[in-house]
């Protein structure tokens, strides 16, 4: 048993380790659940709305679109909305919009002469806290642009672990030169997917770059430098952007934590343009504004953790409020590890409690290992905006259990086909089947049913014991006991016990049988016929005696409850086991009871007298068993039949009989060698004849 645990354990523990392995690892679909399990979190709890923040987004939709025209529109057009902002008194005017190239429209461009609407641009982002973008291109061939604002490092230089632009879609360089702060547009190192982290810092090679909203909040307080706190090891830890602190992931990225936006936060851009644009004062004066395109058409649609379909430029405002209200979600270092030593630890604890208390408690404890981890990330991520990954603790969990339990129904299927080969020994397989199916067949307790019960003996074992070494002995008894329960299983039997050199089976338990005498007269006579298989050219031959009687019997699980056999007694047993030892005494090898022959005639069988069988009260008539349905056809089994009949009324009147005798020994030595001795041993029992008739 101890051998079966240890193994359990190694297994699982195996288990445990695969899957530590495999977290350490962190394979894209684990990143997946785990990302898909902190937009849950955030579904279920967004971040809370908070009082009117100086934040507004320009939106270019679908009716300023309708209003102003096909995009995209002039750079006189996009003057006008900046010198409007300036006007209007924002703090700062970020421009979520590219300029890469000349504009189309402008007269200077088309003819050569007239204005030129990319000066008129510039000159008013020039004229106000300007801000533009520029978004990451690897087929890009621009050089990339330098930042606006100086940067101040502590701790080792971080530029190695910043995400590398690479190549970037850069403003025109009128415009670039114009504006006051350039910041990278772009969304994530991806470009695609939900947006879940911010790169608040970009690496152009030489120098880092910020994104656009920590570039519009620089300009909007009138800070030049940006600080940049790093660690020994080149890891960025958080950026200090004038007045605010902003605590950053290892590559300067941020967790980005959403809320739904209030529509008031957004101004159609066509208000802008319109004649009445100064009623918009109270709206943008002293706010961070934001230029970007919520239009489908202008393809700058996202996806944010709430499973929403968002503007990209309303991304950068859910960062810019987290910033100005302090509000972060934090997925320190130390998590990770964390994680993967709770992992291991509730993975080996479910493994020690399913191997100690079973199926149902360790069902329990992995559910409660699940409950608890979903509950303490929760707990984590609503208290502390602290994110710990509860997917792979589920999933281990999980995982963990099926595996065990796998493991053990293997281990008790394994076992079980074990114990059925081994019972298929002493029943036959189609009785076990049945049994399968049909569970009620086999009771606990005794139960009173008719049966038929089978002893064979071997006959003089003791001087065969004597004339033999142990380990011949062993293989001549195996051999025999082969051959013997192989005849009672293929007539439907179950062998009860082996005892020394006798064996002892029943018919008709644990499950009924149809004409269960027949098939113990049949398995008796295939019993005798593989016995004479056995002795063929053998020069120890070996002789069985065989009793078979029918009648009531108890059979059942007996003896302790904690050690039992499936066995049957009663008179029916007493009377079988009486019938093999009065076969020495009869000289025949196989006799049967009245009830057994009363429920097989077709059988070729003789009366063999009435027996005094010790512990009986009545002497018992018996039958000699000759042969099949195929002897009793037989018509020297017919003359046998009337000769013996009337051997009998000679012994019953006890006249002279060695006529008789002499008789039925010459026809029944044609049928059966056994017989002669049969019927010279009727001469020293004729009591048992008299009782026969008076029966």
């Amino acid at each position: 048993m101890w051998k079966r645990r240890l193994s359990a354990l190694v297994f699982g523990a195996v288990i445990v380790g695969l899957l530590v392995a495999l977290r350490a690892s962190d394979p894209y679909p684990v990143q997946v659940a785990r990302e898909t399990a902190f937009d849950t979190f955030q579904q279920l709890r967004p971040r809370p709305a908070p009082a009117d923040l100086p934040v507004r987004i320009i939106d270019i939709d679908e009716t300023s679109l309708a209003e102003g025209g096909q995009w995209p529109w002039s750079r006189r057009t996009m003057a006008t909305i900046a010198n409007r902002l300036t006007e209007l008194g924002a703090a700062a005017i970020a421009f979520d919009v590219l300029f890469p190239e000349p504009d189309r429209l402008s007269p200077s461009s088309i003819l050569s002469v007239g204005a030129d609407y990319d000066a008129e641009f510039a000159t008013a982002l020039a004229a106000g806290p300007s801000i533009l973008g520029l978004t990451r291109s690897e087929k890009s061939l621009a050089v990339l642009p330098s930042p606006k604002s100086g940067f101040a490092l502590t701790g080792t230089d971080p530029l190695n672990a910043l995400p590398l632009l690479g190549g970037a879609a850069s403003p025109l360089p009128v415009l670039e030169q114009a504006a006051k702060g350039l910041g990278v547009a772009s969304l994530d190192t991806t470009g695609a997917g939900v947006a879940r982290r911010l790169p608040l810092l970009w690496s152009n090679g030489t120098a880092p770059l910020p994104t656009l909203s920590v570039e519009a909040l620089r300009v909007a307080q009138g800070a030049s430098t940006l600080v940049v706190l790093g660690d020994s090891a080149g890891m960025v830890e958080s950026l200090r952007v004038g007045d605010y602190n902003v605590p950053t992931g290892p590559t300067g990225d941020m967790w980005l934590y959403y809320r739904h936006l209030d529509p008031s936060i957004y101004v159609p851009a066509a208000d802008v343009l319109a004649d009445g644009y100064t009623t918009l004062a109270p709206l943008i004066a002293g706010h961070i504004v934001f230029i970007g395109a919520s239009a489908s058409g202008l393809l700058d649609i996202r996806a944010s953790a709430l499973g929403e379909a968002v503007a990209g430029v309303s991304i950068h405002v859910q960062a810019l409020e987290q910033i100005l209200t302090g509000t972060f979600l934090n997925r320190a270092d130390w998590v990770a590890g964390l994680e993967i030593v709770v992992l291991a630890v509730s993975g080996l604890a479910i493994v020690l409690v399913l191997l100690s208390s079973g199926p149902l408690v360790g069902l329990l404890f992995s559910l409660m290992i699940a409950a608890l981890s979903l509950a303490g990330s929760w707990f984590a991520f609503s208290q502390y905006g602290l994110l710990i990954d509860p997917s792979f603790a589920l999933f281990g969990a999980v995982l963990t259990y099926a595996a065990m339990a796998f493991f053990q129904f293997a281990v008790t299927d394994a076992d079980k086909r074990r114990v059925r080969q081994a019972f298929a020994h002493y029943v036959e397989p189609t009785l076990l089947d049945r049994l399968d199916k049909d569970a009620s067949l086999l009771k606990l307790g005794g139960d009173l049913r008719e049966m038929s019960v089978m002893f064979s003996d071997v006959r003089n074992f003791s001087a065969l014991s004597e004339r033999t070494s142990p380990n011949e002995l062993v293989a001549i008894l195996n051999r025999l006991f082969a051959a013997l329960g192989a005849a009672i299983i293929g007539q439907h039997g179950t062998i009860d016990k082996f005892m020394g050199d006798a064996v002892m089976a029943f018919w008709n338990a644990p499950a009924t049988l149809d004409r269960h005498p027949l098939h113990a007269c049949r398995a008796a006579l295939a019993m005798r016929a593989a016995l004479q298989q056995l002795n063929a050219g053998s020069a120890e031959p070996i002789a069985i005696g065989i009793g078979v009687a029918t009648g009531p019997a108890l059979v059942g699980n007996m003896g302790l409850e904690s050690r039992f056999n499936y066995s049957c007694v009663g008179d029916t047993v007493n009377v079988a086991s009486r019938l093999e030892g009065a076969c020495r005494i009869v000289s025949y090898d196989i006799l049967i009871s009245a009830q057994t022959r009363a429920a097989a005639p077709e059988l070729a069988c003789l009366p063999a007298g009435a027996l005094e069988l010790r512990g009986m009260s009545e002497r018992e008539p018996v039958y000699l068993l000759l042969g099949d349905e195929t002897l009793a056809a037989d018509p020297a089994f017919t003359a046998l039949v009337a000769a013996h009949a009337n051997l009998l009324e000679t012994l019953t009147k006890q006249a002279p009989m060695q006529a008789a005798i002499d008789l039925c020994a010459t026809l029944g030595a044609a049928l059966d060698p056994r017989l002669p001795d049969f019927y010279v041993a009727c001469l020293g029992r004729p009591n048992d004849f008299l009782a026969s008739d008076k029966k």
